[in-house]
């Protein structure tokens, strides 16, 4: 990035995100700068205006699984790529990379991108990746009776203050009757919190994947997250939340590489479709690299949607005015950016316009 306020921007940001990312998740060192004077190996690749770059993301199931595939399994040099894919192990640092520069092509959430735009960033989404929302949840302990969601009043959950999984609990209370403000909250680490829930120190925890597996696995009661609910008094499918794992790019890489975001767009695509045409040999492949065995991996994929579709979902739920409220809420963001004003959605709609059937605005 090349304006002089960088590095003050970089620090607001980071302060704006450590709460509100830390729902996203993945040790490397910065990256290292593109060179635009690579050799090609096919016609596609000579078209290239950058071979080798760094692509930032999480070590996270939810934030940067199609990256892992696209790497292990050639997609991104069979585009004549050479990628360097960088996970780090916690999301919201990503947020000060960006604003900073070092991080020109990332994938995290939309989240981000709606506080980088507020605090003037200048980076847009050129696509999602996946819904994520099903790994934003509440589970009860092995020990707590609800004959219905408002038996929750009066019910201490554990949850990191500022987590995103908060917009869930809002909505389904406001659906269901329940008073949200008769909960009583536990500032908590996921970890600290399934603990916790196993002790019966908290009647439930908010969290997101892998911590909401290990909670089950120690015998804890699912009870809802964003877009699923196991409570007695609804079941199946629910509109409680929308968040999306995005790639982001900033500006100016997008101005001057064309033609590289559209190889790795199509990588991904490609990662995109194994996944889930191939969920079981897929998981074989992101266990290792994500620190998580197969069984553990199987039941967290399984709550997330993995697609870069451009739909109602993706613009109205998690680019739409209760997110924006939400964010200002909570003071991350003082005023709420338009979808249209963080997304540049060109590129993909030049891969595969099927993809998007909702324009921005």
């Amino acid at each position: 990035m090349k304006k002089s306020g960088k590095w003050f921007k970089s620090a607001i940001v980071l302060t704006s995100l450590t709460f509100v990312l830390a729902a996203c998740g993945g040790n490397n060192n910065s990256p290292e700068g593109t060179s635009t004077n690579s050799p090609a190996d096919t016609e596609a690749s000579a078209k290239l205006e950058t071979v080798d770059l760094t692509l930032v993301g999480v070590r996270d199931a939810q934030i940067s699984s199609q990256q892992i595939i696209a790497d292990k399994l050639g997609y991104f040099k069979e585009e004549g790529l050479n990628i360097t894919s960088q996970l780090i192990e916690s999301g919201p640092d990503i947020a000060p990379m960006v604003a900073g520069g070092s991080a020109p092509v990332s994938i995290q959430t939309n989240f981000m991108d709606i506080i980088l735009k507020s605090k003037d960033v200048p980076v847009k989404i050129i696509s999602p990746l996946a819904q994520i929302a099903g790994t934003q949840a509440v589970v009860g302990s092995s020990k707590l009776v609800l004959n219905s969601a408002k038996d929750l009043e009066g019910k201490t959950i554990g949850i990191p203050s500022g987590a995103d999984v908060m917009i869930a609990i809002n909505n389904m209370a406001a659906e269901l009757g329940v008073d949200a403000s008769k909960i009583k909250y536990v500032n908590i680490a996921p970890s600290d919190a399934v603990v916790a829930l196993e002790k019966g120190d908290i009647d439930a925890m908010a969290a997101w994947e892998p911590f909401i597996t290990k909670a089950i696995q120690g015998g804890g009661k699912f009870l809802f997250s964003g877009t699923k609910s196991e409570l007695p008094d609804k079941q199946g499918d629910v509109n409680w939340m929308s968040v999306h794992t995005t790639i982001q790019v900033s500006d100016d890489f997008i101005e001057e590489n064309p033609n590289t975001l559209k190889a790795i767009l199509r990588s991904l695509k490609k990662a995109t479709d194994y996944i889930n045409d191939n969920r079981e040999e897929a998981i074989k492949v992101l266990a290792p690299e994500l620190h998580l065995s197969e069984e553990e991996l199987t039941q967290i994929m399984s709550r997330n949607v993995y697609s870069m579709e451009v739909g109602d979902s993706y613009v109205n739920g998690s680019n739409g005015k209760a997110v924006g409220e939400y964010l200002k809420g909570v003071g991350n963001i003082e005023t709420i950016p338009t979808p249209a004003s963080y997304h540049d959605l060109s590129l993909l709609k030049e891969v595969d316009s099927s993809l998007i059937s909702v324009e921005l605005k």
